[in-house]
């Protein structure tokens, strides 16, 4: 768009730099939580732990980090539709960025745990923030273009995270996550607010209370379905990738699986499954229809993956590409999500919500290691028994939220 001398218009670029500090914002998110899933051996090796002694260590990390997450998430939402899209943009990377720098130093894991648990909160504000701003500044009908270039440059960040663990040692690649992470936030100086948020915030109506997701049973339902969602793309990624070597041994897969791989090959798949759901979205002006197309290719996947056995490595690995490409509808949902609520608390859902999704994983960790005492041990059959009612909750979720392909989101909640 130009002006009468010929000129760029600023309104033209504004919605152009928030999907570049979106984008980049994500890439440092699934970085920085892959790559600790991929540096979590060698650091404990390190620090002293190795073998079975190094799992409770490990889990408890990854605890700590998912604790960060959601009471991040809540913080960071909550801050977003107060303050603003912003304030959120520039709070959560500076916050990071200094937590990562400071994992590199650790040499304890009391102390690595507190890294962690600031890392989770400080990454907890930037997917949610960066897809509230650029949903409510892009053009109705273009907002799935937008959120499809978020999600195909933020889970590369998966897959650049394998390699630099590869060719890095784990304190240089903490330090090179923070590092990342300090340069967007200097890049963030070109971004402007939200135009609905400044708005809102002029009228002098409630925003950002967290508690009124609660207090309305219409509104209960629909933020728990937006949650639902999400379920069977974190069962995937946190028990059925995150246990590949494991589930590799049970299922006879020829070879040694490696996890580092499994997790750049599936979110390889990701980014592309990513681009295709947010073009197919635009395509078919739907979003409801492409997550149902894609939960039906997760229920595939997940169930090629668990009863295929003596698979080649490659033919493994490909089994996890297949997943990946199917989860591709993350970044998909959490539109979803955002176009489901007012101005007021928008920040707030799309914060959360992601963040929720990720934490889901403790719990259905713990489900997941009852169901393997119930059938002696067996990943199998108790993948199969969670996965069936991630994908059950996720479909009845679905089918049950309304379509938000091209609403007006220049409105606000009565809470």
């Amino acid at each position: 768009m130009k002006n009468s001398q010929g000129n760029i218009s600023l309104k033209s670029t504004l919605p152009l730099a928030a999907i570049i500090v979106a984008s980049l914002g994500y890439f440092v998110d699934i970085y920085d939580l892959l790559l600790f899933s991929i540096v979590r051996i060698p650091s404990l090796k390190s620090l002293g732990f190795t073998g079975a002694g190094a799992v409770a260590p490990g889990i408890f990390l990854l605890n700590v980090q998912m604790a960060g997450l959601m009471i991040g998430g809540i913080c960071w939402g909550v801050l977003g539709d107060k303050r603003g899209r912003l304030t959120v943009l520039f709070g959560s990377i500076l916050i990071y960025s200094l937590a990562n720098i400071a994992n590199a130093f650790v040499d304890s894991v009391n102390l690595y745990a507190v890294f962690r648990f600031i890392a989770g909160f400080g990454l907890a504000g930037e997917l949610g923030a960066g897809i509230t701003l650029v949903v409510e500044l892009m053009p109705a009908q273009k907002r799935g273009y937008a959120t499809t270039i978020i999600a195909g440059v933020g889970i590369s960040g998966a897959i650049a995270a394998h390699f630099v663990a590869v060719y890095f040692d784990w304190r240089t690649a903490f330090i090179i996550g923070g590092v990342l992470g300090i340069l967007l936030l200097l890049l963030r100086i070109s971004v402007s607010e939200s135009g609905m948020f400044s708005e809102s915030k002029k009228s002098g109506i409630r925003r950002g209370d967290f508690f009124a997701l609660f207090t309305n049973r219409v509104r209960f339902v629909k933020y728990l379905k937006c949650i639902l969602i999400g379920l069977p793309l974190w069962f995937g990624v946190g028990i059925l990738i995150t246990l590949s070597p494991e589930f590799g041994k049970e299922l006879n897969v020829k070879g040694v699986v490696s996890a580092g791989t499994a997790v750049a090959v599936t979110y390889g798949g990701t980014v592309i499954g990513d681009i295709c759901s947010g073009l197919l979205s635009q395509y078919l002006k739907s979003r409801v229809k492409v997550v149902a197309i894609f939960l039906t290719l997760t229920m595939a996947a997940i169930s090629v993956y668990l009863f295929l056995q003596n698979l080649s490595l490659f033919q493994f690995y490909v089994v996890c590409a297949f997943f990946g490409f199917a989860a591709g509808y993350w970044v998909l949902f959490l539109t979803i999500a955002a176009e489901q609520f007012g101005t007021n608390i928008r920040a707030t859902v799309a914060t959360t919500v992601p963040n929720f999704v990720r934490g889901a994983v403790v719990p259905l960790l713990l489900c997941f290691q009852y169901c393997r005492g119930l059938f002696n041990g067996s990943l199998v059959s108790a993948g199969i028994v969670i996965g069936a009612i991630t994908l059950i909750l996720a479909f009845w979720a679905l089918f049950g939220i309304k379509e938000s392909f091209g609403t007006n989101l220049d409105y606000t909640e009565n809470i």
